[in-house]
């Protein structure tokens, strides 16, 4: 099994939101809700940093977890996180739950929606033009790379990890 996940690199990211707009073109094609599955956050007083935020798959989701209708199920051929739209309610729950701001709710179909992987081919990927998002191996993310960008987000200049 070849199991892949989304991978960005906030330092290759100059804000344009083209993997927004993909994303919410591919959704509006399969008729999930015309709404893009990725976030494009700036919180640098300068504009000088911007990071791409999606569904991070996570081991022990806690969106899982929260739906009282078991509509959030665990993909075992591609290891990710899904939404059976049909036992969805809506009820919002996995919003509150996620600690990511993900997991969205779209009011007019009454379902929640969050990042699927585009079933193996993730069109924000393919939009983004300047390198910044990449569908990869998980063992290739980088600590330090990582460390670095949370720093950059939050306005310090070194992070005490442990």
């Amino acid at each position: 099994m070849n199991l892949k996940t989304l991978v960005v690199h906030p330092e290759k990211c100059n804000g344009c939101k083209d993997c927004e707009t993909a994303c919410a073109a591919r959704n509006a094609q399969v008729g999930l809700s015309g709404r893009s599955c990725i976030r494009v956050v700036n919180e640098s007083p300068d504009d000088s940093f911007f990071l791409p935020m999606t569904c991070q798959q996570c081991e022990d989701p806690p969106c899982l977890a929260a739906c009282p209708n078991q509509a959030i199920f665990r993909d075992d051929a591609f290891d990710r996180v899904m939404i059976n739209h049909h036992k969805c309610v809506g009820c919002g729950m996995c919003v509150s739950a996620c600690p990511f701001g993900a997991m969205r709710l779209d009011e007019e179909r009454g379902k929640s929606y969050k990042c699927d992987l585009c079933g193996g081919n993730p069109e924000c990927v393919r939009g983004c033009r300047e390198g910044a998002l990449e569908y990869s191996d998980p063992f290739r993310l980088n600590k330090p790379q990582m460390i670095n960008s949370a720093a950059k987000l939050i306005g310090a200049t070194r992070l005490m990890v442990f």
